[in-house]
């Protein structure tokens, strides 16, 4: 059953209070024919990020436009320098980020970052270990992968990974394979399917890309 604009605008409203990073947030909804607006003020990358995830994932919902605010409280404010230090930190006690193979530039708190790594989780350690950073506004992720070249992609493999995922409806999936990259194309009935399928197929040795085209469609 399709929601109204209001009935979608309620259950975005409560996925995001049901957040406990969010629960006392000052984030406003809109609703229009399942594209949801956010608005509102909040004093960390991590709880922005948070919020689009919360709304992305409510059953209803086409797209997600972000316009939220970060403001820093007293504590929050540091200077280009001191955020560098802080992450070159964060990836020396972080065992799944190699550390020496990420180039950082911060510039107004917008955080760049660059270099090969072989693995995509790495890439998105090294994301989630900025964005978690107080002073942190954005984060641009150029990082690279750049597989050993010794593993051929198996598209059998992803296919069969797709398949033992409990979370995943895989009949409307179809796998393609390029070289060292990977599209995926299709339906999925969620946006966390549509992630996660991609997150999976990222974990197939040997991938350097993961086009990610699969449609959400709620109907199915």
């Amino acid at each position: 059953m399709n929601k109204n604009n209001e009935e979608l605008q309620k259950d975005v409203q409560d996925a995001i209070k049901w957040e406990p990073l969010l629960n006392a947030a000052e984030i406003g909804v809109t609703a229009k024919d399942g594209i949801i607006t956010l608005t509102g003020v909040v004093n960390s990358l991590t709880k922005k990020t948070e919020a689009e995830d919360a709304a992305k994932n409510v059953r209803g919902v086409r797209a997600v436009v972000e316009k939220i605010e970060i403001k820093f409280d007293g504590a929050g404010i540091k200077n280009d320098n001191e955020i560098a230090n802080e992450i070159l930190n964060a990836f020396k006690w972080n065992w799944s980020i190699p550390n020496d193979k990420i180039k950082v530039k911060v510039e107004d708190g917008w955080v760049t970052l660059e270099g090969e790594l072989q693995w995509y989780f790495q890439k998105e350690a090294a994301k989630k270990g900025v964005s978690n950073l107080i002073g942190v506004k954005h984060v641009i992720n150029n990082i690279i992968i750049k597989s050993s070249g010794i593993e051929e992609v198996s598209k059998i493999n992803i296919e069969r990974a797709l398949e033992r995922n409990l979370y995943i409806n895989d009949r409307h999936i179809r796998v393609n394979v390029s070289g060292s990259e990977v599209k995926l194309e299709g339906t999925v009935g969620s946006w966390y399917e549509k992630d996660e399928a991609a997150r999976i197929s990222w974990n197939a040795p040997g991938v350097s890309s993961v086009e990610n085209e699969l449609i959400v469609d709620y109907s199915d």
